[in-house]
């Protein structure tokens, strides 16, 4: 059994719903979710000129290899009318693969942690609400660490949980 963290992400719609709905495709298609974040609300990373996202870290067990886990998250934001357009565009819904295991992925599917990670307060926020002590296997710091020395400049609001 694998251990999957998750980043969720939406800010189009009603974003609560369609986390909501994300979780329960997770469930029903990944596997079991053992712990999630709470809801966190943010300005949008990278295109600023869109409405707020709405983030949540969940962990998920998983007997699926991390390829397969990949091709499943696309198929569950196709189904829930995800269209990809241009980059950082808004999104009915968003699914990162942050960790998976404490392994090492660079395909041109997928990378495994996610690259970007230790620059977006937005995933280090929920994540160190999980798991301060995850120690990440490149950077070989822990999130707390990480965190602590993230230069991102926009602020994660918890609004629930």
């Amino acid at each position: 059994m694998s251990v999957v963290y998750l980043l969720l992400g939406s800010n189009m719609g009603d974003s609560r719903k369609q986390l909501q709905k994300a979780r329960k495709n997770i469930e029903q298609l990944i596997g079991p979710i053992s712990r999630s974040s709470a809801l966190y609300q943010t300005a949008a990373w990278g295109n600023n000129h869109q409405p707020d996202f709405l983030n949540q870290v969940v962990i998920v067990h998983t007997t699926l290899t991390p390829a397969t886990t990949m091709q499943t998250i696309l198929a569950i934001e196709k189904k829930m009318g995800r269209i990809r357009t241009v980059k950082n565009a808004p999104r009915i819904v968003d699914i990162d693969i942050i960790f998976f295991n404490k392994h090492i992925i660079h395909t041109t599917e997928l990378t495994v942690p996610h690259p970007q990670l230790q620059h977006r307060r937005f995933v280090l926020v929920p994540l160190n609400q999980l798991s301060p002590n995850l120690k990440h296997p490149v950077l070989h710091k822990t999130i707390h660490q990480l965190l602590r020395i993230c230069k991102d400049p926009l602020t994660v609001h918890k609004i629930s949980g």
